[in-house]
């Protein structure tokens, strides 16, 4: 009877739970705490029990979010970072189950084959570890991007000579659209055998984040002196499509090296 309660009392917190938009693996653990600390209060469960699921709603939540982030399509770089530390406490906590469980083996209070779903969960989280490093270093080089076309527009104004230092650039027929693009896409393929690296197709968190409009432009992960460069900007120049060559952003930091596609970006509108 008192399994069948504490059903009952789960099944409720959930529906609960789920009134408030909350990711499901996260309602559930919250459901689980509830009815945890219902028992401990109760002297049923020991308080050691509390504390593992309160780690349980910690580590569902942490879940929520690198299925948002690391599988997810826009971030910023700010939160690149936090999906990175993220991933990190997750595979803490991972290591910390197995080094517990490998404990209670040397003891001989559990056998050698509990370990194996532990190992396995800790791989699976290096390998989630990983994406979102990989994630995260995406951003950050797009925000590199970002920082040298900011760095280009700010010399523009203030110093137009000392502008042409960091990009070279052409007008074209100062339209681009995206079908445009993927004519220049197709021409690339078929020259080197592979897709061409695109790092932004169009608005991104990032150059909202630092306030650029970056709507029917590219950028492509590319330096303008590397062979794959020098032949885009050969294509680009030759069927009229505008373009900046970055070649380096702020002394001392991250180049930031790339070519955008299209007419420069411009700044958004104050709360756009």
């Amino acid at each position: 009877m008192r399994t069948f309660s504490g059903l009952i009392f789960l099944l409720c917190a959930a529906v609960c739970l789920a009134q408030s938009g909350e990711d499901g693996q996260v309602v559930v653990a919250k459901a689980e705490l509830a009815r945890v600390r219902s028992m401990v209060d109760t002297g049923v469960l020991p308080r050691a029990r509390l504390a593992k699921a309160e780690e349980a709603v910690a580590d569902a939540a942490d879940a929520a979010f690198l299925r948002r982030t690391a599988y997810g399509q826009d971030l910023n770089v700010d939160q690149a970072d936090e999906m990175v530390a993220t991933a990190n406490r997750r595979l803490d906590r991972r290591q910390k189950a197995l080094d517990e469980a490998k404990q209670l083996v040397d003891l001989g209070a559990s056998p050698q084959a509990s370990l194996k779903p532990l190992v396995e969960d800790l791989e699976l989280e290096r390998q989630e570890c990983s994406l979102a490093d990989e994630r995260a270093k995406l951003v950050r080089e797009l925000s590199d991007m970002a920082s040298a076309e900011e760095t280009f527009l700010n010399k523009l104004a203030q110093a137009p000579a000392e502008a042409s230092q960091l990009a070279e650039s052409f007008s074209g027929d100062g339209t681009f659209v995206y079908a445009t693009y993927a004519k220049v896409e197709v021409a690339f393929r078929e020259h080197f055998g592979k897709p061409m690296p695109v790092s932004a197709m169009g608005e991104t968190a990032v150059h909202r984040a630092m306030g650029f409009d970056h709507r029917g432009r590219v950028d492509v992960a590319l330096h303008p002196d590397q062979p794959e460069g020098v032949w885009l900007l050969q294509y680009l120049t030759d069927n009229h499509i505008p373009f900046f060559a970055f070649r380096q952003a702020v002394k001392g930091k991250a180049t930031g090296a790339h070519i955008h596609i299209g007419p420069m970006s411009t700044k958004l509108a104050s709360g756009g």
